[in-house]
């Protein structure tokens, strides 16, 4: 699949070929729903918790007699009937996180770009840089390329002035290609891709062993 670069001026430059076996791969939503899943689980702390009868601090003393108030029989105002009192059946700390072999992984990876290959929602950069960052020219370059929708835009590295730059957009988001993963590839309309990104891309999707940090990373924010 042949794709048209442009350059930070929104010109068209040349073209590139896409690797067909990345983003001319089967379209299987199963298996990006089941990836987007997997990492929405591993993100989750799983730290809630509520107290049970046996936790709250108060008097463990009969509330009254057994016998000739007309009352039901209590024992304690801990029970979980009582304003204050323990949770029945609340929730418990506990592990929401849930596996999934690299290779699905990756193959939802292959999907997902196909999937915004073939609906032209990949738009390919010569190259991405700033000598300073300056929000308002960030802003600027993602208009001219993908107009007023939402952009992923990927790096091949660390770049300050590129990150700082799109850091107050709240419709863009700066992402280092190794760490590509499917909830930021559904999330966002559009993904920015430079070519010193796209062949980064290529390179661990096309590897089984490379970058496995994009998959096993990212529980706490990406996945």
């Amino acid at each position: 699949m042949k794709v048209p670069v442009y350059n930070m001026a929104g010109e068209e430059v040349s073209d590139v070929e896409l690797p067909a076996s990345i983003f001319e791969a089967t379209i299987n939503r199963g298996l990006m729903h089941q990836a987007l899943v997997r990492q929405m689980a591993n993100a989750r702390l799983g730290t809630h918790k509520a107290k049970g009868r046996s936790e709250i601090n108060r008097s463990s003393a009969k509330i009254y007699r057994q016998k000739g108030t007309g009352n039901a029989r209590h024992g304690s105002r801990r029970a979980p009937i009582f304003v204050g009192g323990g949770v029945s059946h609340g929730p418990l700390p506990r592990k929401y996180t849930k596996s999934m072999p690299r290779k699905m992984r990756r193959a939802a990876l292959r999907s997902a770009l196909s999937a915004k290959a073939s609906n032209g929602e990949i738009v390919v950069l010569d190259e991405l840089a700033f000598e300073a960052p300056k929000t308002k020219e960030m802003a600027a370059l993602v208009n001219r390329l993908v107009e007023r929708h939402s952009a992923l835009v990927l790096l091949a590295d660390h770049d300050e002035n590129v990150e700082r730059s799109a850091r107050n957009l709240p419709d863009v988001k700066t992402l280092l290609a190794p760490y590509l993963n499917i909830r930021d590839l559904l999330g966002y309309n559009k993904i920015v891709l430079p070519l010193a990104a796209l062949d980064v891309v290529a390179s661990f999707l096309d590897e089984e062993d490379a970058f496995d940090m994009a998959d096993d990373d990212m529980a706490g924010e990406e996945e």
